[in-house]
């Protein structure tokens, strides 16, 4: 694998001549893969096995992360359709310390450049219960990647959005915490991506470090002071790291906060002669890609603009005005839900969402200023006379199983459902919708008719391929 001459000279002027020369030949090595789990999906017996068969190797610094002994296939493996694992960077990972460290209460938290979704199933795993996640992607196609899966990741106190950073300006002080994963020039995805090698220049550099400013300025407005700012790229030159940390210290009088790290870890500090923490992931030190983050917190001051905005934001009308047919479907989607007095039941046009009681304020709010892609969970569509369960619920950590019939299948009956076609239910059911179930995890929705069996998966998420690897590798 060669590099650019400009990236060469970059990183001989950045490191050491002993370390350059490791962060090279590791260069040439094969890039780890890891996972993580989805920690309320998947029981200590799948753990157990996946422990014994697929991995031998915990990620320090996350909870539920593991590098594999080798790569898995994904795409045929139906744990992974199902939101029981996200295969992810483990450097990248390192997020869930300055979660755990510095967000010890309920909070509105965005996820500002959040597509694929990756930092944001693993937010939702490791925010303090009766928080909020607001994740946003400005290109519709990946926002539609985003929702999908946020939807399988099972969470209900979730907003997508799809908007440009520059929207979120007008809700000052909005949020109590924002992530920045800002898009950058990806060095550190060199071994993982031959193609960004041949995409890297400095000019492309210098154009990604403009536009992390400018996310950066039109984020620092919506984030209320004493909140919390995450930056992070993958990427290792210090114009789009450290130099913008040290902009936004004399832009807006950033404070840069410590992460408590243990020495075995082996992670970088800054690059550069400033002293402020930053944390680097190299992969001649830390096993796993290029990876660099920062805290930062906003200077305090007694406004807090969240609460203005809802006391002056209409409040939400969708309880109001219910047809008593409808009243019946939502007496029907309850029933599909466990238990819990934290969640409102919420009719719009012909779907039925639940969201949590205590944000439709700002919900609302959000839905004013923003281009919402979903809120909450969908429970169901009103099809004339019928409920139709959502493929969200079958995912979701608020599905109550007993309220349907359900069905175990194997491999190949799972893979068959995941690629939309027709499975056969074993038992004699009444015509009515069944729960799919494959090692005691939802796969999704079928609807029994007596004569035949409709799969009700979502078209667009099928496996469209027909060919079967020779070696299937799964969870």
């Amino acid at each position: 694998m060669s590099f650019p001459d400009d990236f060469i000279r970059q990183m001989r002027v950045i490191l050491r001549k002993e370390d350059y020369d490791k962060f090279i030949e590791a260069l040439q090595l094969p890039a780890p893969v890891s996972i993580r789990f989805n920690p309320w999906k998947v029981d200590d017996s799948l753990l157990s096995a996946f422990l014994h068969s697929c991995s031998d190797k915990k990620i320090p610094w996350c909870s539920s992360g593991y590098y594999l002994k080798q790569r898995l296939t994904f795409t045929f493996d139906p744990l992974f359709h199902a939101g029981c694992y996200y295969v992810q960077e483990a450097a990248s990972m390192f997020l869930e310390q300055v979660i755990k460290q510095y967000v010890q209460k309920p909070v509105v938290m965005l996820d500002l450049c959040a597509a694929p979704g990756g930092k944001s199933t693993h937010v939702q795993s490791v925010l303090p219960k009766g928080s909020l996640l607001v994740a946003n992607e400005i290109i519709r196609n990946r926002s539609q990647i985003l929702d999908e899966n946020l939807i399988k990741w099972g969470y209900p106190d979730v907003v997508i959005t799809n908007n440009d950073p520059a929207d979120f300006a007008a809700l000052t002080g909005f949020f109590d915490v924002i992530l920045v994963d800002a898009p950058c020039s990806g060095e550190g995805m060199f071994r993982k991506d031959t193609k960004t090698i041949k995409e890297w220049n400095l000019k492309n550099v210098e154009l990604c470090r403009k536009r992390q400013q400018r996310i950066l300025s039109d984020s620092w407005s919506c984030l209320k002071p004493n909140g919390i700012l995450i930056y992070s790229t993958c990427t290792y030159n210090t114009k789009e790291n450290e130099e913008n940390v040290q902009w936004m210290q004399q832009e807006f009088g950033a404070e840069t906060l410590p992460v408590d790290i243990s020495k075995d870890w082996n992670i970088t500090g800054g690059l550069t002669k400033h002293t402020f923490p930053v944390y680097r992931f190299l992969p001649y030190k830390t096993e796993g890609e290029g990876f660099f983050l920062a805290a930062l917190r906003k200077p305090f001051d007694s406004i807090n603009h969240r609460n203005e905005y809802l006391l002056h934001s209409k409040r939400s009308k969708r309880k109001t005005n219910i047809p008593g047919s409808s009243k019946t479907f939502l007496s029907m989607a309850k029933e599909w839900l466990l238990p819990n007095e934290d969640y409102q039941l919420s009719l719009k046009e012909t779907s039925i969402t639940v969201f949590p009681k205590v944000y439709e304020n700002e919900w609302s709010l959000l839905e004013q200023y923003l281009r919402v892609v979903r809120s909450g969970t969908m429970v169901g569509d009103l099809k004339g006379k019928d409920l139709i369960p959502h493929h969200s619920l079958a995912m979701s950590r608020l599905l109550r199983r007993d309220a349907f019939l359900t069905e175990g299948v194997d491999y190949e009956q799972a893979l068959a459902c995941l690629q939309k076609k027709t499975i056969s239910l074993n038992k004699n059911f009444i015509p009515n919708y069944v729960l799919i179930m494959y090692k005691n995890v939802p796969l999704g929705f079928v609807k029994h008719m007596g004569n035949r069996v409709n799969n009700l998966y979502p078209s667009e998420w099928r496996i469209r391929s027909s060919y079967l690897p020779e070696e299937i590798r799964t969870v």
